[in-house]
């Protein structure tokens, strides 16, 4: 390892997908709600209230172990996590410790110099969220702050990696690669504000690590751990030392900042959760089956589809656009893997939209359109973005706005107007400048205001000058 080396592990929390709390009946489908209405004895942490565990998150959870490979112990625990803060009615966390419900395991991602990585995973365990701090009052320090309890007793569960990261972007492809993964499974909505959040510890090799707490996005991961790195080289290069701490992500200007001093596991005094008998979750496995996942969809795109590999990784790394693809497919799926690869995305991304906004059937008639030679690529991208921002069919956008394809005649008659118009380029094509080929076939489009073939253009303008 060089000395340089950067050494990255995350503990990633995602929140599952289920109806009821971890260990109580009270509804997760809290967010459009007022504070504090999705609360009960049990997530208040009243005297006298007893824990029951959610048999679903249990279930959701083996799912995600058995994905990633996990080994499941025979029996798992649940432990007290003790600390104080306003968030946490009980006074302590029920999470899982010395007894997880899964060890080891791996994601296989795109590795920085290309190929592919297996991260290991150190395990998967279960707890339950906190509750959340609103702070309230101007300037740089709240006056004061409101506690919401509607989240806490969420289920979750917390992903920790091996520190076998070696760069923000690495980081970045395993959180996209877990996010889509949860989502095949069914276990997790990644649209669901805060569902997803993350503690990065980050390294120069040879040096202390610092841990970076509560990134809620997930390009704030990537922005954090490039601005850290930066920072502990920085400090490296002028003799300092990089002090072993915990720091706040402030995502608004991209920077950390120093929060608290490292605390160590014994200082949480954990204990077996006394109301919680363990669990004996490895004879579950055999009734919990898994879907076709990333990886595997990714390898039939690409032998049912004939797509080429950098597609069908973009298509199945996400659900609903792999969904979103096969509904489109048609009889040429290679021509809709392009459009909804190269061009939907990007439209979208544009537009801050995401692939649930986009009609399927509509987007089909426009690659019928494409596809049959009415309409040329450069015109079916004018169509795909009225198509986007009104309710017009493609269909008839093309013939409000005479986007179909221009015919023999005219084609002709507009190379045999350049050809004249253009004395000089036609000298310097056939004293061989290639280039002066793509000017002609630009003035024909001009004078087809881009409704002819661009190939067959360029196919009877070579005729044309071969002559």
């Amino acid at each position: 390892m060089s000395a340089d080396q950067v050494i990255i592990g995350l503990e990633i929390h995602c929140q599952l997908d289920t109806r009821t709390k971890l260990f109580c009946g009270c509804s997760t489908d809290y967010r459009d709600d007022g504070p504090n209405t999705h609360v009960c004895p049990v997530c208040l942490g009243l005297p006298g209230t007893m824990p029951a565990v959610n048999r679903r998150a249990v279930e959701y959870a083996l799912r995600v172990a058995k994905a990633f490979n996990c080994e499941i112990p025979e029996e798992c625990e649940f432990s007290r996590k003790n600390y104080f803060y306003p968030d946490l009615p009980k006074g302590y966390q029920i999470t899982q410790y010395d007894r997880p419900l899964a060890l080891g395991g791996h994601i296989v991602i795109e590795a920085e110099e290309g190929g592919e990585k297996k991260v290991r995973l150190t395990r998967i365990h279960m707890e339950e969220d906190p509750g959340r701090l609103v702070h309230r009052g101007g300037g740089a320090r709240a006056r004061y702050s409101l506690v919401d309890y509607n989240r806490s007793g969420v289920p979750l569960i917390e992903i920790v990696t091996e520190p076998d990261l070696r760069s923000p972007k690495e980081a970045r492809r395993l959180l996209a690669k877990l996010r889509a993964t949860l989502e095949y499974l069914g276990v997790f909505d990644s649209e669901k504000e805060g569902s997803l959040r993350v503690d990065a510890n980050v390294s120069i090799a040879g040096h202390d690590r610092v841990e970076i707490k509560n990134i809620s996005s997930y390009k704030g991961v990537e922005k954090a751990l490039t601005f850290e790195i930066t920072r502990q080289r920085s400090l490296i290069r002028r003799g300092a030392t990089v002090e072993r701490e915990t720091r706040h992500f402030v995502e608004a200007r991209g920077t950390t900042t120093a929060s608290r001093s490292k605390v160590e596991e014994h200082d949480y005094r954990y204990f077996p959760e006394p109301d919680l008998p363990p669990l004996r979750v490895a004879s579950w496995l055999d009734d919990i089956a898994l879907p076709e996942l990333p990886d595997a969809r990714r390898e039939r795109f690409m032998q049912q589809y004939g797509l080429s590999i950098n597609h069908a990784r973009t298509l199945t790394g996400d659900l609903r656009l792999a969904e979103f693809f096969e509904a489109v497919a048609g009889e040429d799926p290679v021509l809709a893997a392009t459009w909804v690869a190269d061009t939907l995305l990007g439209e979208l991304n544009y537009r801050d939209r995401t692939i649930a906004t986009v009609d399927p059937i509509r987007f089909r008639s426009l690659l019928s359109l494409v596809g049959s030679g009415t309409i040329t690529d450069r015109s079916g991208v004018e169509v795909l973005r009225l198509v986007l921002d009104t309710p017009e069919e493609p269909a008839s956008i093309v013939e409000r706005l005479g986007l179909a394809v221009t015919g023999d005649d005219a084609v002709a008659t507009a190379i045999a107007e350049v050809l004249a118009e253009q004395p000089q380029a036609v000298a310097d094509y056939r004293a061989g400048k290639g280039a002066a080929l793509n000017y002609l076939a630009g003035q024909v489009m001009k004078k087809t205001r881009g409704r002819a073939d661009p190939r067959e253009v360029g196919r009877r303008l070579a005729e044309a000058l071969a002559e």
